[in-house]
């Protein structure tokens, strides 16, 4: 079997198995976990060849007026938690949070739900958004994760070290390169150092 077609089997096994898990709706398990992180890692590699620059200046053009975190306010974005750094390996940084944008249950490329700062010396310096949308709300009307110019979002399922409910979720590095790739959770390029 060639590589190619090997990717297509697996590809169709982990849609199949996530169907049928999340027409039950009553289990999220760690291997619905596991085929979803399959599925954005093979998503991610397509898309890093296909179009990530897409999303990316989607993201650019949308957030350009929150460079200056004090726009981020009035538009209403809020900080969340603090720095948010790896346990191993890199940072997400400072999460300003919409929470009407939250609970809306839509996904929009132009209108994120969370813009993440680093901060440096005193300042916060955009780097990136993350897409958030509360799971049992995207589930109630949808078979699947949320999709997202052929970025599939990750599940990250509730207990969690955010102490908040079960959330699909995507990250957009548009003002920070990533070298892991520009939808990765993690940035080793970020550090909550400088607040």
């Amino acid at each position: 079997m060639t590589t190619h077609a090997a990717n297509r089997t697996l590809d169709a096994f982990a849609s199949q198995l996530r169907l049928g898990l999340m027409g039950s709706l009553l289990i999220v398990s760690p291997l619905f976990v596991a085929a979803q992180q399959a599925d954005q890692a093979r998503a991610g590699e397509h898309a890093e060849h296909a179009s990530p620059a897409k999303l990316v200046e989607i993201v650019r053009e949308a957030t350009r007026q929150f460079i200056d975190v004090n726009n981020a306010g009035p538009a209403g974005y809020e900080p969340f938690l603090g720095c948010v750094s790896g346990q191993d390996h890199g940072a997400m940084g400072v999460h300003y949070v919409n929470g009407t944008l939250v609970g809306d249950g839509k996904i929009d490329a132009t209108q994120p739900e969370a813009l993440i700062y680093e901060p440096m010396n005193g300042k916060m310096r955009l780097v990136g958004v993350e897409y958030i949308v509360d799971a049992a709300t995207w589930l109630a009307s949808n078979l699947g994760p949320p999709v997202l110019e052929g970025q599939t979002f990750l599940l990250v399922t509730s207990p969690n070290r955010y102490n908040i409910p079960s959330f699909f979720e995507l990250h957009v590095w548009a003002w920070r390169d990533n070298p892991q790739g520009a939808f990765v959770d993690w940035n080793n390029r970020v550090t909550c150092e400088g607040q």
